[in-house]
């Protein structure tokens, strides 16, 4: 049984989808690039169909003649490999990750930046 792409909700709408079908779990389009059988991001348009028109917004619902529901289980969105390694370079790039700041060090600074300077009368 398909599944919703964005949370793994099973899909009970039968083919062919109608473009306006959303997810009852996370309500997301499912007529979207993202759905199809044919959606595959290492590809050139990230579609396996070369016939298809290319589609800009590949999360949002569309009018591709070549849709067909996917029928591959779920897998939870993780960070890529290369999104993990390009921060990590930024990071060390810039000396790692900030310091927060305290809430009363914050609201110190905040203070001091709009404070009025002191007449010398």
């Amino acid at each position: 049984m398909p599944s919703c792409r964005h949370c793994g909700t099973p899909i009970t709408i039968g083919e062919p989808i109608p473009r306006d079908a959303e997810c009852s779990g996370c309500g997301k389009d499912v007529r979207a690039c993202v759905q199809c059988r044919h959606y595959d991001p290492a590809l050139n348009n990230a579609c396996r169909e070369t016939m298809a028109d290319p589609v800009v917004e590949k999360e949002r619902r569309n009018f591709c003649e070549y849709f067909s529901l996917s029928n591959e289980p779920f897998k939870p969105a993780t960070a890529s490999s290369r999104e993990a390694e390009a921060r990590a370079k930024l990071e060390g790039l810039f000396g790692g990750k900030p310091k927060p700041l305290a809430g009363s060090d914050a609201r110190r600074r905040l203070e001091d930046l709009f404070k009025k300077p002191e007449s010398s009368e």
